[in-house]
């Protein structure tokens, strides 16, 4: 008896793989065989899974200026990021050519990114215009500024424009610093600008603001402002301050004028083209280094500007400072500008900005 039992519980052994096998269909090309729910989905591949990718990138700032250091802790940040697999191959300091130069090398395809300042990024969107209102940022700190320009609606507002241009502003890069004056001639009232001969950038906004002020505005390529400084060509121009220190002009001016006309701000510019053919990880990536370099930069962006301006003092420039009053002297002057600007790129514009900065 107990052999039989032993018998059949290993004939039991033996057919029940058989049985099971037959019950159950093999998989088919149409008909995948499927994970067993007890084991967890396979993750994604991280950056090692994706190929290698270079960007190029440039900018047309000054020695030491904030778009120099912007785009060159953006490239360290972002091959921090990715493991070494999206860098950026980056030229600063105009070794590429100019703003406009450089935007147009952008959309042609021949860059993939600019870091830039607004004035010359008119030429391929109008309604960057915009920037160009004179002290429409002067009364606001950098927290406010901030907000408007990256955070609110006016954000939305103005990359649909730059996207209708085919390409993306990932950031507006300021500090609560400005575009002050610097000169040979002695400025002590509003008055004092008739008749200045100033160097400005090929913008037809700026030069329109000059002129109002009773200013000579004359355009010029950067590289040729100190040698035209120097030999009197032009009376004065108009910088931030790491530019001017840049640049040596206290061995070329006498004054530092503190007008606070125009924000001094840099926008990360890249082609809509390029930034949609990466990878969304390398996108997000790069907006994270565009980002967390912003944060690292626009905390030393006022202290950097008191250093300059020290600078610059201590090199021989005498500092002009005016009262609150000349904000007001100068809108009155420059409105002209404003009626302009949002006839030309609708006054939407203008009012979307202004209630963000007053939100």
């Amino acid at each position: 008896m107990k052999k039989i039992l032993i018998i059949l519980l290993a004939t039991t052994m033996v057919l029940a793989p058989v049985a099971c096998t037959q019950n159950t269909p093999a998989p088919t090309s149409e008909q995948p065989s499927e994970q067993p729910s007890e084991q967890p989905e396979l993750e994604e591949g991280g950056y090692e899974s994706l190929e290698p990718v270079v960007l190029i990138g440039a900018d047309n700032a000054g020695v030491g200026a904030a778009a120099q250091l912007y785009g060159e802790l953006i490239t360290k940040r972002v091959s921090e990021i990715t493991g070494g697999k999206l860098t950026i191959d980056y030229f600063p300091n105009s070794q590429l050519g100019n703003d406009q130069e450089l935007q147009a090398q952008m959309l042609a395809g021949d860059i993939d990114f600019v870091i830039a300042q607004t004035a010359q990024t008119v030429s391929f969107v109008p309604e960057v215009a915009i920037f160009d209102l004179p002290m429409v940022f002067a009364k606001y700190d950098a927290a406010t500024i901030d907000y408007a320009l990256n955070k609110s609606e006016f954000t939305e507002k103005i990359n649909e424009a730059y996207k209708a241009k085919n390409m993306y502003c990932l950031h507006f890069l300021q500090g609560g610093t400005f575009r002050e004056t610097t000169s040979n001639k002695n400025i002590s009232t509003i008055d004092d600008f008739n008749g200045l001969k100033i160097r400005t950038m090929e913008n037809k906004n700026h030069m329109a603001f000059w002129q109002l002020m009773g200013a000579a505005p004359t355009p010029l390529a950067w590289s040729e402002v100190y040698v035209s400084l120097q030999q009197g060509l032009v009376d004065a121009q108009e910088n931030a301050t790491d530019t001017c220190i840049g640049a040596n002009l206290q061995e070329v001016q006498d004054y530092l004028i503190m007008t606070h006309h125009i924000l001094y701000c840099n926008q990360f510019l890249i082609s809509a083209e390029k930034f949609d053919s990466l990878d969304p990880m390398y996108q997000d990536a790069l907006q994270q280094a565009v980002d967390e370099a912003a944060v690292e930069i626009e905390a030393k962006l006022a202290e950097i500007d008191v250093t300059n301006k020290q600078k610059l003092i201590d090199g021989g420039m005498k500092l002009v400072e005016f009262d609150a009053s000349f904000i007001e002297q100068v809108l009155t002057k420059a409105q002209g500008v404003y009626d302009s600007i949002g006839a030309e790129i609708g006054q939407e514009y203008v009012d979307s900005l202004l209630k963000a900065l007053e939100k």
